[in-house]
């Protein structure tokens, strides 16, 4: 039987290193094409094993295809990652990092986590009403008494953001207090977000309908040459959840796990995060009260929507939120470029990177 949405789906993976994690996630992941994007010195030589149907981006290539619209796509942060989503010409996306590796459930039976991510997109969500019994749609479950018939239908999934066992995905702060903390409950769970809800969004492990909601998973600015990192996957779940809320898109949460197998140095983290610390304080009400007005019916207006309120209202905390809210602008024509009619049929005659 041919793998789900073999052709529908592209894997993007950021990295400085060699990608011998892959070896492991060999038998999952052969079917389908990756899309790299190489941080860091771009002359660096990064190896792929072999048999892997690829294309390897580097910051020279970026800047190549983007031009002046490179300077949305950040740099020595993992934030790269969504360059990959941009230049990817499949309805469906997976993206994990490289030290991520397969993770087993209770019965010792190693966890396709790809699989399981198509699974959840395939399925729609219920984020207006929630149910009792999880997800109503995965095997031995249905909805429960009491639940509106009206509301059964659900509506199309956007997202599914999986979650991770061994090391826990913690900020700085709670990385210094519980140094020896590891996450070994796997709980047998997908449910729906409610509408209204935030998350915090987390890019190590994460699904997305790239043609539902693909304009908006940008990772924002981070990393080299600015005040913040860490942050990236967690701006792209705020703008995300408030503009699936307003079109009516569902985010999922929940199974499938992978193994988180290192956790980062959380000295090195609090300098990138302790800006972002003290800045979410503000940031959360932001989008909690963020609106939407009935003429942004599409991804692309509402991000450019949230980017002029993130300007005007989180600009007043710092100029940095005035910078990014002219990436988010920049991000938009950058993605609308490189998907125009014109764009896919250039690519079709060959337009590609190095890869096999």
């Amino acid at each position: 039987m041919a793998p789900l949405l073999k052709d529908e789906l592209d894997i993007v993976i950021p990295t400085i290193r060699n990608l011998d994690f892959l070896e492991v996630w060999r038998p999952f992941f052969q079917p389908y094409h990756l899309i790299i994007v190489q941080d860091g010195d771009p002359t660096r030589t990064v190896m792929v094993p072999e048999g892997f149907d690829y294309e390897l981006y580097n910051r020279n290539d970026i800047n190549r295809i983007l031009g002046p619209k490179a300077s949305c796509i950040s740099f020595k942060d993992s934030a790269c990652r969504c360059f990959g989503y941009m230049v990817s010409k499949k309805k469906y996306v997976y993206t994990i990092d490289d030290d991520c590796f397969v993770a087993k459930d209770p019965t010792g039976k190693d966890i396709d986590a790809l699989a399981k991510h198509i699974q959840n997109l395939l399925c729609p969500s219920t984020p207006l009403f929630f149910n009792t019994l999880y997800d109503p749609y995965q095997e031995g479950a249905d909805f429960v008494r009491g639940y509106p018939f009206s509301l059964r239908e659900g509506v199309p999934t956007a997202v599914s953001h999986g979650l991770w066992l061994n090391i826990p995905d913690y900020d700085a702060p709670t990385q210094l207090v519980k140094p020896r903390e590891r996450n070994g409950r796997y709980v047998d769970a997908v449910m729906t977000i409610p509408k209204g809800s935030l998350f915090p969004m987390c890019g190590m492990n994460l699904a997305f309908d790239r043609e539902l909601i693909g304009p908006a998973m940008y990772f924002g600015l981070m990393g080299d040459g600015q005040p913040i990192g860490r942050y990236d996957d967690m701006w792209a779940g705020w703008c995300v959840k408030v503009i699936c809320d307003h079109l009516g898109l569902g985010v999922k949460t929940g199974l499938p796990y992978i193994w988180h197998s290192k956790a980062s140095n959380p000295f090195v983290n609090l300098k990138k995060e302790y800006k972002g610390i003290f800045w979410q304080e503000d940031i959360i009400p932001f989008f909690q009260a963020a609106k939407l007005t009935k003429e942004c019916d599409t991804v692309q207006k509402c991000y450019i929507s949230l980017s002029q309120q993130v300007k005007e209202k989180l600009g007043k905390i710092d100029p940095y939120f005035v910078k990014l809210a002219d990436a988010m602008v920049t991000w938009i024509e950058a993605w609308d470029m490189l998907n125009s009619k014109d764009s896919k049929e250039a690519d079709a005659n060959g337009s590609k990177p190095k890869g096999k």
